[in-house]
């Protein structure tokens, strides 16, 4: 399942106008029965939006353990530069317990920019609008260009996401995106238009069913390339940004349709795909361990093969035209030290959290075109630096990498975890 925070515009955004924090303010007993529950501060964001994430109710003995819960749910929607709770004793012995809300500006132009393993840094403008009617509704447009060569690669494009849909627990995410790019490690000009539409249906807390359907036309005598997929994820994480513990199992079956083109045989191909994380943490060491597999039986076109090398597939080596297949498996084992927790910090008005964390792992890779893989298509490396936590992108990324097939070590940059940015690479 794709992600919207795949671009880093509204990000940069939020930097200016200021990034949530949350805290607990106020006199609220552990047990103390919660008599009532009053909103401040929501000018523009509509009350439903924030009661739906609460845990504290009416008539419940008030539990610091849910607003724990409370405080992960409410950061997550990125609206509020923060969020306080207070309490004040009421006459029949119960508690009113008020939050506090701080919104964030709706409208946000900004820089723009994402990397990617084919184009590297990619930079531009973007103007967002983060809460649409009240309804945390967010819609976003952006121009971005490579930085080397200049101006050569292009892409615009258009974004739309919301967790909830007509009032109903399913998150859905649109893109509309225009590309004109030349494809160094794949030879061809990547002269495509996108529109894909991702569902997610929340059928309980911890399992979702998941849709995604797309629709692709690549110029240059390809056509038009339809996808449909259906699949379910079970998500026992602790959070989704910055997880500690919990694991993550994603199932998902898609159908790329057929392309049209005089001097090419169409694309007709099923893709299979597993993404699984685990999370453990003791102390200040977490412990993470991934694994993303995904198998394309059929026609499989030239333009659609995996590639794999670079920040965000495998640390051991840049992308290049040597490493493409039509299958593949990228397998992960790293250790993260929390040298500076999460905390947040206030400059002139302005709120925000960060925190830094030392990383050291083990990435292997399997790329390959028919049948089984074997121990040729298999390469393993190393790595280690330091990465930035942050609202949002979760954490910017600075790493070297060595493979010892290679012997040179390399530099990388990075946006987001690698679990997201492998996923969506591609386009």
């Amino acid at each position: 399942m794709k992600n919207i925070f795949r671009h880093i515009g509204f990000v940069l955004g939020v930097a200016f106008l200021g990034m949530p924090v949350l805290s607990f303010g106020g006199e609220c007993p552990e047990g103390a029965v919660v008599g009532s529950v009053k909103l401040a501060g929501l000018n523009h964001t509509r009350n439903h939006v924030v009661e739906r994430e609460l845990q504290n109710k009416v008539g419940e003995p008030f539990s610091n353990e849910k607003f724990q819960t409370e405080k992960l749910k409410l950061q997550d929607l990125d609206l509020f530069t923060e969020i306080t709770a207070s309490c004040e004793s009421a006459s029949n012995g119960a508690v009113s317990l008020t939050y506090h809300f701080q919104e964030i500006f709706r409208w946000i132009p900004a820089p723009a920019g994402k990397t990617t393993d084919r184009d590297g840094l990619m930079i531009g403008a973007a103007l967002a609008n983060l809460n649409v009617a009240g309804e945390d509704v967010r819609v976003e447009i952006q121009y971005r260009t490579t930085v080397s060569p200049f101006l050569e690669n292009n892409e615009y494009a258009l974004y739309a996401s919301s967790p909830y849909l007509f009032g109903l627990p399913v998150g859905w995410n649109f893109e509309f995106l225009r590309t004109d790019s030349w494809d160094d490690l794949r030879k061809f000009q990547d002269a495509s238009w996108l529109a894909d539409l991702d569902l997610n249906w929340d059928l309980t807390s911890q399992f979702s069913l998941l849709f995604t359907g797309a629709y692709r036309y690549l110029e240059g005598g390809i056509g038009h390339l339809p996808e449909a997929g259906l699949g379910f994820k079970i998500d026992r994480r602790d959070a989704g940004l910055d997880t500690r513990k919990g694991f993550y199992l994603e199932y998902m079956l898609t159908h790329v349709g057929s392309g049209v083109g005089e001097n090419h045989k169409g694309e007709n191909y099923w893709e299979i795909l597993v993404d699984g994380r685990g999370y453990y943490t003791l102390n200040r060491f977490i412990t993470g361990a991934t694994a993303l597999f995904r198998y394309r039986p059929g026609t499989v076109g030239h333009y659609d093969l995996f590639y794999q090398g670079g920040v965000n597939t495998f640390r051991g080596h840049d992308p290049d035209s040597t490493y493409l297949g039509a299958h593949e498996t990228l397998l992960n084992l790293e250790e993260r030290f929390a040298l500076l927790e999460r905390r947040s910090a206030s400059i002139l008005g302005v709120n925000f959290f960060y925190g830094v964390q030392l990383v050291a792992g083990l990435d292997g890779r399997l790329l390959w075109d028919e049948g089984l893989p074997n121990w040729s298509n298999y390469e393993g490396a190393v790595y280690g630096g330091i990465h930035l936590i942050v609202p949002a992108l979760d954490r910017i990324r600075f790493e070297i990498g060595y493979s010892p097939d290679h012997g040179e070590p390399v530099f990388y940059f990075g946006l987001f975890d690698k679990t997201i940015s492998s996923r969506w690479r591609s386009r």
